[in-house]
């Protein structure tokens, strides 16, 4: 991943609508939401709801299809995915493996966290 598309995703999720947005289309999943329900579901206005997921999909954040009269939002968990991946690759200096005490403290799931190079060290 490129800095600026890093950058890019920052700025997009910098406003607390649209991150609540993006959070409960992640709870969607595959599935998504169409506009009306994700503006009802945080108590915005449709107008209001629309300018920020056309923010949000000008920066891939999120993706759109059309289906019939209505628009479906998802949001793009791979392209988050590859933030974390790229924000946490060189942890510890390019030595994953010692930061095992770091991702036993996380609460992030393991399966999102990019793998360990090599085994923990076993401490005594």
């Amino acid at each position: 991943m490129e800095k600026l598309i890093a950058t890019t995703i920052f700025e997009s999720l910098s406003s607390g609508i649209r991150l609540d947005a993006y959070r409960l289309l992640v709870r969607q999943g595959h599935v998504g939401m169409v506009a009306g329900e994700i503006a009802t579901a945080l108590g915005l206005p449709p107008t209001n709801m629309s300018f920020h997921l056309k923010a949000m999909v000008q920066a891939n954040v999120v993706t759109v299809a059309q289906e019939g009269r209505y628009m479906r939002y998802r949001a793009n968990l791979s392209l988050m995915l590859d933030l974390i991946a790229y924000l946490t690759e060189e942890c510890c200096e390019g030595q994953p493996e010692q930061c095992a005490d770091l991702r036993a403290q996380s609460s992030c799931s393991p399966a999102v966290l990019p793998p360990l190079c090599c085994p923990a060290p076993k401490t005594e």
